[in-house]
């Protein structure tokens, strides 16, 4: 398990398939560590496709960063500014507050 002293956060980036790989390479240049890529299936407003009259599930990615929260302002700011997350319809961004960790190392371990 992770050090009680070091915080970390998880943020939980959405955005349309084809998109997770730059939002993963950003927030790599921005200090994160890693991440995972998971493919999923969504709707919301901005996002009303039909193919021969049946409504289309867009296709999404979900990438989830986990990192120390010192770094979390910054990895964010970069993933908003590489996929524009401000206009509709390119995704969104949450952070959540990570209670414990294991598995993960940190600082300057290898």
């Amino acid at each position: 398990m992770a050090s009680r002293e070091t915080a970390f956060d998880l943020i939980v980036t959405v955005v349309p398939k084809g998109r997770a790989q730059l939002v993963l390479e950003t927030s790599l240049e921005a200090g994160a560590r890693g991440g995972t890529i998971l493919n999923a299936r969504g709707a919301g407003i901005h996002e009303h496709k039909k193919i021969l009259g049946i409504p289309v599930e867009p296709e999404k990615e979900v990438v989830l960063t986990l990192l120390p929260d010192h770094l979390t302002d910054h990895v964010l700011d970069a993933i908003i500014h590489a996929v524009d997350l401000d206009k509709p319809g390119n995704g969104i961004a949450f952070v959540l507050d990570v209670k414990r960790v294991a598995g993960m190392r940190h600082g300057s371990e290898g």
